[in-house]
Formats: C-alpha cells, sequence, structure tokens
C-alpha cells in the first residue's frame, strides 16, 4: 500500500466513524476523559472518601438500616456483575426474587434482560447491574422519595468507583434520579444524553415488557443502539 493510500483509508475511516458518532450524539463528540481527571472525579452526592473498591463498599453498607426498608427486606441487593465493566445498567428497586437471592435481575425480567443482551453479543460478565434502592419496597411499590434521597448516595458511589463509560437507565425512576428529569418514558426512551463524562441511554425496564409484550421491538432497538454506542466508542479508546 502507498503512502497515498494509506493517507486515504485513514481519512475514510475518520470520516466513518465522525458520521457514526454523530448519528448518535448529534453535534456532540465523544472523547474518553484522560486517565488523570478520571481518578479525581467523583460525583457530587457521592460517599467520601471514596472507597476504593466495589467490594470495599460493600462489605461497609450491607447491613444499612437508614430508612425503613432496613427491616423489611430479606437480602441487601447491592449489585452484581463485571465490577470492571464500561456499561453500567441501573434498574428501580429489587423485586421478590432479588430479595430473596442478594442479585439484582435474577427474575422474570432479569431473564428477559439476559435475552436483551445476548441478542446484541453481550453477557452478564461484560457489564454490571445495579438499582437506585438497595432494598425491596414491600409488595414491589414503588420507592418513595425519601428512599430514594436516603440510598441515591450509595448508588452515585457506585458509579464514582467504576467509573463507566455508558450507563443505560432502565425505566423512570433510574432516569429521575440520574437525569433530574421527569419526562415521560416515551418520549425519553431510545435517546441518549450526556452526564457526567458518561453517556446515558434510556430505555424502558424489562418489566414493562412483561405486561406489554408488544413492544419488546422498542427494546431491541434500544440494545442495538446501546451495541453500536459501545462499539464506537470502544475505537476511540
Amino acid at each position: 500500500m502507498t503512502k497515498d493510500s494509506s493517507s486515504s483509508e485513514q481519512a475514510r475511516e475518520l470520516a466513518a466513524l465522525y458520521f457514526r458518532q454523530q448519528s448518535l450524539f448529534e453535534d456532540e463528540i465523544y472523547l474518553p476523559a484522560p486517565p488523570e481527571v478520571k481518578r479525581l472525579r467523583v460525583l457530587r452526592g457521592a460517599l467520601t472518601p471514596l472507597p476504593q473498591t466495589l467490594a470495599e463498599f460493600e462489605e461497609q453498607i450491607h447491613d444499612c438500616t437508614r430508612c425503613s426498608l432496613g427491616k423489611t427486606r430479606t437480602k441487601f441487593v447491592f449489585g452484581a456483575g463485571n465490577p470492571n465493566a464500561e456499561i453500567v445498567f441501573v434498574g428501580e428497586a429489587p423485586g421478590r426474587d432479588e430479595d430473596l437471592q442478594g442479585i439484582p435481575f435474577v427474575g422474570r425480567a432479569g431473564k428477559l434482560l439476559d435475552q436483551l443482551l445476548t441478542e446484541i453479543g453481550f453477557s452478564r460478565d461484560d457489564i454490571y447491574i445495579c438499582n437506585v434502592l438497595k432494598c425491596r419496597p414491600p409488595k414491589n411499590r414503588d420507592p418513595e422519595a425519601t428512599e430514594i434521597e436516603i440510598c441515591k448516595p450509595y448508588l452515585l458511589t457506585q458509579l464514582s468507583i467504576m467509573r463507566p463509560k455508558i450507563i443505560v437507565c432502565l425505566g423512570r425512576f433510574a432516569v429521575q434520579v440520574l437525569l433530574g428529569v421527569k419526562d415521560s418514558m416515551k418520549s425519553m426512551r431510545g435517546r441518549m444524553f450526556p452526564w457526567e463524562g458518561a453517556q446515558v441511554l434510556v430505555t424502558y425496564h424489562t418489566a414493562y415488557y412483561l405486561r406489554n409484550p408488544n413492544g419488546i421491538s422498542f427494546g431491541q432497538e434500544d440494545f442495538a443502539m446501546l451495541r453500536r454506542l459501545y462499539d464506537d466508542m470502544k475505537q476511540a479508546w
């Protein structure tokens, strides 16, 4: 290959990367944060001093009883998956199965999440999963505002430790806590938002598709977008 042809090939690759990023981020171009910046980034609201690892942090908080859910739960559901993952999924709160096993997304909604991950070539070994709340609300009711405020620093601390490049908000409570907006999921899903050095993808909670099976194509579209986003970011790393 001549020098000119090599330069032309590099130009084509750069142009292709630019147009892929433009289709994902519109007028924003994703640039990964330098390592020295990432080391200093602690999200506002996270606990300090910041624990070094997720395992250390879980040991610190697994006996939490700061709200009434600490008295009614069976198990504290901290999170699960790859602690070094670049992708973090954030759900709402543990359900019955999660409360019994202490692992997020192990019920029917979790099995559907696994299916959607498999369809884009991922598994739980590639991602990390946690929830806004670490304890199950009785009868799976919605989280209350005081419970969210008490538990929010735990989520922000997890994200500060991991510093993921992509965060997937599964449902409205994750969106409200991280993005601070209360727009309808219909208007938010399938969109990406820059947030604290990461890209946030909004999609329905997988429990939504159990109630509305005809809407599963939304989930498939959003997960396919996640795959494209990850692949494009990986080229820039």
